[in-house]
């Protein structure tokens, strides 16, 4: 007999009842061993023992019914080939409808006679109660041989339920059998004298009061007929908590063992403070630092002084000032001899970046030179050996930075801009250039604490909340794009003052080539017929780096008035005379992305306003988001309503972008459990006793189990 372990390590297509196409529908779903199908929770529990008599159901309730089909059937509607499934269900309490949109396969699946359990939501419709779309699974007479072999009538009904997320073609009974066969193997193996690996110590589990692995695997998918349902399907039983809580656990163990190792290098040179540096910093700074500005600052030269590369996060909203943060922080490098490599994620960015800070540089001794993909060869062969000899001290470019042959005469600081942006291997690429550099992301996206825990959990952080003095908060307001004549208006009556103005379009991959020439269209409108005596111009990704530096130039020179762009203008843009941002179809941007448009203006002493126009019909989660950006202007309110809006998968965009690869845990829903994860993950690594062996887990399979690397 196999052991658990091994049992758990299986390949889901050996286990019995799977096979290929089924094996390859569960691979899809990200599931290819036993021990990954008991890791995947039911997304909801019935209680099949107990079901809501038809009789006693209300509408807008969301309830399970067992019922028997009375008559189905499919009809027509007026949409040319738009059908509705229908069926007449009943129990012994009394009748209800059951529709299903535009889904005609139905028709060969549910037929006359069947015994189905329906789950949905009911509503009063022509005198009868109806539930629109529900969630379906045909439950099989006493009289009749069961669907899959060796399968219990127990684990289907007459029982609490575990409910799961269709995975292709396996439906949430097919793995239900599935998980009941794997959880009786593993049973018999234990039974058997085998032991079930336990990843948290013996003293976690009883201070937690958490039960054994493999009693916690039994609990999620086949509780007891005691359990409280109400708390399995808000996911507070207690064999959903721990397997919670080992996730958690064992990514936080990672997160601390590796910040212990990065804490374990030395840097071969450390800086120092004194008067020299202190008056190199006060000549190149443009104005009064704030309150958040000197404080970060602080945070952030305490860390160079000391022996260990500095890994530190500065967060802050948009127009914060985290950029003359970072470059205080490059000044005190170079003063003390060393080099500065400063990473942005786009060849704009990059630009604006160089250009701020070679003009505030200029006071000072120290060479700056820009590096990105458009760079000239002849150029890029120059900057090279300028780096590799140390006569340039400080290098602004993109993803470029980290291809061979680069080298630098004496790394000492890292920063990189919008860090998410960047792929891991990346950051590490740019890290590798040096020998243990301090490292300084900065972020203008503020991570949500529940995130922060997670993403940037080995990372010190210093929070800008404060403007710059002389900033006025932006006033934003949402209208339909019926209103546009009256918001032309109003801009018209900025550009009269001698302001300037943007007017962003969307820019998404499916209907890029569509949005584009909407945004082409909309820019020659503009400037034929709605605006003709000021300047307008267009700007978008697929320009050539020249065609856009001269774009951005004459809007940041005054010379253009209107910029009619896409995103591109999303991040690090700085126009102090730009006093009004329009941004067309709103509802499709992100929050986090809208919040970042609307922080390029206001970044000077003129009343600035961000002017959403959205088209109807307006979904839910867009009315939602533009509620919520009218609300208020905090990034980091924002932050957080963005996260629980779109969730943690989607926060940052990419699976690059450093967000583990949680199996069972919900960094929302489950944020306190983290931590309480992360205070018992500490605790064990501070005790010999625990620490070898997690360290040793740690370095065989946390790369593998969270999809990430142990780079920061």
């Amino acid at each position: 007999m196999s052991s658990p372990s091994e049992i758990l390590a299986r390949p889901l297509r050996y286990l019995k009842g799977v096979g290929p196409r089924r094996a390859a529908d569960l691979e899809r779903a990200g599931l290819a061993t036993v021990e990954d199908l008991l890791c995947r929770f039911p997304i909801r529990y019935e209680d099949r023992g107990h079901f809501r008599p038809v009789a006693a159901l209300q509408p807008g309730q969301a309830a399970s019914i067992a019922v028997e089909v009375v008559s189905c059937g499919l009809r027509g509607t007026r949409r040319p080939g738009f059908k509705i499934f229908e069926a007449l269900v009943r129990d012994d309490t009394g009748h209800a409808r059951a529709i299903w949109l535009n889904q005609p396969f139905l028709r060969d699946v549910i037929a006359k006679g069947q015994r189905l359990v329906l789950f949905g939501a009911l509503e009063w419709r022509a005198g009868s109660l109806q539930l629109t779309n529900p969630q379906y699974e045909i439950v099989r007479r006493e009289d009749e041989a069961a669907a899959e072999p060796g399968e219990e009538d127990t684990v289907h009904t007459g029982r609490i339920v575990p409910i799961y997320e269709k995975a292709g073609t396996l439906t949430p009974k097919m793995q239900r059998a599935l998980v009941h066969r794997a959880l009786l193997e593993l049973a018999e193996a234990v039974a058997a004298g085998g032991t079930l690996d336990d990843p948290l110590p013996a003293d976690v589990r009883r201070r937690r009061a958490l039960p054994d692995r493999l009693a916690a695997l039994h609990a999620v998918h086949f509780p007891d007929a005691g359990a409280d349902v109400a708390a399995l399907n808000r996911f507070r039983d207690s064999g959903q908590v721990r397997l919670v809580f080992e996730e958690f656990f064992l990514f936080q163990i990672g997160l601390v063992f590796r910040r212990r190792e990065m804490d374990a290098e030395r840097k071969p040179r450390q800086v120092a403070i004194d008067d020299r540096v202190r008056q190199s910093a006060l000549t190149v700074l443009p104005f009064r630092l704030t309150g958040d500005q000197k404080q970060a600052l602080g945070e952030i030269v305490r860390d160079m002084q000391r022996p260990q590369p500095m890994n530190r996060l500065l967060q802050g909203d948009v127009g914060s000032g985290k950029t003359i943060v970072a470059l205080l922080a490059a000044l005190v490098a170079m003063e003390n001899g060393l080099q500065v490599a400063f990473m942005a994620p786009t060849e704009i960015l990059a630009d604006q970046h160089y250009i701020s800070i070679r003009r505030l540089l200029e006071p000072s001794r120290f060479r700056v030179a820009l590096l990105t993909g458009a760079t000239q060869a002849k150029k890029r062969r120059e900057l090279y050996a300028e780096l590799a000899g140390g006569s340039v001290h400080l290098v602004v470019g993109t993803h470029a930075l980290v291809q061979d042959p680069l080298s630098f005469h004496e790394l000492g600081l890292v920063v990189i801009d919008e860090q998410h942006r960047f792929g891991v291997l990346q950051r590490a690429g740019l890290r590798a250039k040096g020998l243990h550099p301090d490292v300084l992301v900065m972020t203008a996206t503020p991570i949500p604490r529940t995130l922060a825990l997670t993403t940037y959990g080995d990372l010190d952080v210093s929070t800008l909340r404060e403007s710059p003095p002389g900033r006025r908060p932006i006033k934003t307001v949402v209208k339909r794009d019926s209103r546009r004549d009256d918001i032309y208006g109003f801009v018209r009556r900025e550009l009269d003052k001698g302001r300037q103005a943007y007017v962003i379009y969307p820019l998404v991959e499916e209907s890029s080539k569509v949005d584009l020439k909407a945004a082409t269209e909309m820019a020659d409108h503009l400037a034929q017929e709605v605006f003709p005596e000021y300047r307008v111009m267009l700007l978008h990704g697929r320009m050539k780096p020249d065609a856009k530096d001269r774009v951005m130039g004459a809007f940041a020179r005054g010379e253009c008035h209107v910029l009619v762009s896409t995103t591109v203008v999303e991040v690090g843009v700085d126009v102090a005379n730009a006093s009004v941002m329009i941004v067309e179809h709103a509802e499709r941007f992100g929050l986090a992305q809208l919040h970042q448009l609307r922080g390029r203006v206001g970044r000077g002493p003129y009343q600035s306003y961000c002017v959403l126009l959205y088209q109807l019909p307006l979904g839910v989660q867009g009315r939602a988001r533009l509620k919520a950006l009218a609300e208020t202007t905090d990034g980091f309110v924002i932050a957080e309503r963005d996260l629980e809006l779109r969730g943690p998968g989607d926060f940052f965009g990419t699976r690059q972008s450093g967000v583990p690869t949680l199996r069972v845990g919900d960094l929302l829903r489950d944020h306190e459990i983290m931590e309480d994860a992360r205070r018992e993950a500490v605790a064990c690594l501070d005790r010999p006793e625990h620490a070898g062996a997690l360290a040793t887990w740690v370095r065989r399979a946390w790369e593998q189990r969270f999809g990430l690397v142990g780079v920061g």
